[in-house]
């Protein structure tokens, strides 16, 4: 089980982590959720309302790693459209975005608190690490934080398709980021792993 998630019986999945795994993730979680932010709940000082009401971004985010968490709706697969099929593009793109964005941040934030709070719990357990046992409902929340938390860190690094991260894997020792590479193909194998564990 090292390493690598298990199936449990009767549903979930369970994985042994040790202290530095542990340590490593439970970072990575919260600043993923430093870089999604507030909901508009925190920002509107708590109000329901005003958070049932609120109307999304309706603007691409600026930071690399929000733009590939939270894409454009509306892209041409086939490349770069004529202008008049861009504008269209973007107008829809902003609308689908200020209608969902805020949606999509919350569930980002509650996988990513998900993922803090299961580690919390193993923690106090005991020490030097142990077997975290997830629910099949917590292990869809791990699932989707494992995903955000790989796509961010490919932000970062820029890579955009399969043969960057392989070319990524044969850095040297020295290159400086060598560790963020380590961790971005670690949790590949938890998130790839964790998936077949809920594959029937």
């Amino acid at each position: 089980m090292p390493g690598h998630f298990e199936p449990l019986p009767g549903g979930g999945a369970a994985v042994a982590l040790d202290d530095v795994e542990i340590s490593i993730i439970r970072s990575l979680a919260v600043q993923l959720m430093e870089i999604i932010g507030p909901g508009p709940a925190e920002e509107s000082g708590g109000d329901p309302l005003a958070e049932l009401f609120a109307d999304g971004p309706s603007e691409p985010p600026s930071d690399p790693v929000l733009r590939r968490l939270f894409p454009d709706a509306y892209v041409d697969p086939e490349g770069a459209p004529q202008a008049r099929e861009a504008e269209e593009q973007r107008a829809h793109s902003a609308e689908f975005r200020r209608y969902t964005e805020n949606d999509l941040r919350a569930g980002k934030r509650e996988n990513a608190l998900a993922v803090i709070r299961s580690l919390d719990g193993l923690r106090s357990s005991g020490e030097g690490g142990g077997v975290l046992e997830l629910t099949p409902e917590e292990s869809l929340r791990w699932l989707g934080a494992l995903n955000d938390l790989r796509l961010a860190i490919g932000a970062r690094l820029e890579i955009t398709d399969e043969d960057d991260s392989d070319l990524l894997f044969h850095l040297p020792d020295e290159d400086p980021r060598k560790p963020m590479v380590m961790a971005y193909l670690w949790l590949g194998g938890l998130q790839e792993t964790l998936v077949s564990t809920l594959t029937p």
